[in-house]
């Protein structure tokens, strides 16, 4: 493997864990359009963008064009007042510690989320100085588990993919990460990030020497 220069991170469930908050809100949603969803429907959002985790609750409902928009809105409006609780307390074990092991080691750092919310988030948590290049869902058409994400980071970092390593803890961020041609970190059970390179329960667990 051809050294690895910049690592790039995804945010949520891999940083952080707003996971609980975007279930809280999905499924206020859905109980008010008497749509049925539950926490195994909600694993399967990890790491899908907010137009097509609601196709995925819809499932065959028709519905219009301006309905799923209205609806997409008052999701993030749920899910935006659970974030104004949200500081460092929040981080999850060993992410302030990895990031620092990196910078120390010269890697470049990254960030990479479909969430278009993710600017929010990092600023709540305190760690934007981390992070050279910060890309969320606004910063592409297509996201996870397209390639586009990773791309446009790699690009910001003027690096081939390859000289890139990604950080996740979705399917849809590991087969992203695999079609734009770089290596992965797995965070989570391998059920869900099997595909993965590596595979760690948690950053706090990541072994540089393995990986590097």
């Amino acid at each position: 493997m051809k050294k690895i220069e910049a690592f790039i991170f995804d945010l949520d469930g891999v940083l952080t864990d707003t996971a609980e908050y975007h279930y809280q809100a999905w499924k206020r949603l859905a109980d008010e359009e008497g749509l049925p969803f539950n926490r195994r429907d909600n694993e399967k959002l990890r790491g899908v963008s907010r137009r097509a985790s609601l196709e995925l609750i819809l499932k065959d409902r028709p519905v219009s064009e301006e309905k799923i928009r209205e609806m997409m809105e008052r999701k993030n409006g749920y899910y935006r007042s659970h974030l104004e609780w949200m500081d460092e307390k929040d981080l999850l074990p060993g992410a302030v510690d990895i990031l620092e092991k990196l910078k120390s080691k010269g890697c470049r750092l990254a960030l990479a989320s479909a969430s278009k919310n993710a600017p929010t988030v990092v600023k709540r948590l305190k760690i934007g100085s981390y992070f050279e290049v910060i890309a969320d869902g606004n910063s592409v058409e297509k996201t996870k588990p397209a390639p586009d994400l990773f791309l446009f980071v790699s690009e910001k970092l003027n690096l081939l993919p390859e000289k890139c390593i990604v950080v996740e803890d979705a399917e849809a961020g590991i087969a992203a990460a695999k079609a734009a041609g770089m290596a992965t970190i797995g965070i989570g059970p391998p059920e869900r990030v099997g595909e993965a390179d590596h595979i760690y329960p948690g950053v706090w667990a990541i072994k540089l020497e393995e990986v590097l």
